[in-house]
């Protein structure tokens, strides 16, 4: 068997967008719109009553050629105009965008972390198969944030 690897992998990519923090706040933190933008996500929901805050929870549904599959986050910051970032799991990965004023307008950038108890996770659902099925997701995030960030500044600048 091969070693379990031992640290969280990460990634995280930024772009500059023609908005303020308060409107680029309000776009990612709408987790019902993440469909339009996402490569893997194609929608999200809230739990009943709950919405952009911390402790929220909200549901995913991931698609890719391979399988579809859902999710259940929880927000863990909800920091208007600064930070949203939520848990899946959770525990298991964490995603964020951070956003800071920039001379032409907005940085957003998408942090991506699987987490070690992800990792973990993996290895004792998926046994011989989790180091491919990790390498896949971290391959997932490499390509889809950019394709992501690509895709908010669009909407965003119109």
């Amino acid at each position: 068997m091969a070693a379990m690897q031992t640290t969280p992998l990460t990634f995280e990519s930024s772009v500059v967008v023609s908005a303020t923090p308060d409107e680029v706040y309000a776009l990612v933190s709408d987790v019902t719109r993440t469909g339009e933008w996402s490569p893997v996500c194609a929608e999200c929901s809230w739990d009943e009553g709950q919405g952009p805050e911390v402790g929220s929870f909200f549901t995913g549904r991931n698609v890719t050629p391979e399988r579809t599959w859902e999710a259940r986050s929880k927000v863990v910051v909800a920091s208007p105009g600064r930070e949203f970032a939520w848990s899946v799991g959770p525990g298991l990965v964490r995603w964020s965008y951070v956003i800071k004023p920039a001379d032409a307008g907005t940085e957003l950038t998408e942090t991506w972390e699987f987490t070690e108890a992800g990792q973990k996770f993996f290895h004792e659902k998926l046994g011989a198969e989790a180091p491919a099925r990790i390498a896949a997701r971290e391959q997932a995030a490499r390509s889809g944030i950019p394709a992501t960030l690509d895709a908010i500044k669009r909407i965003i600048e119109g």
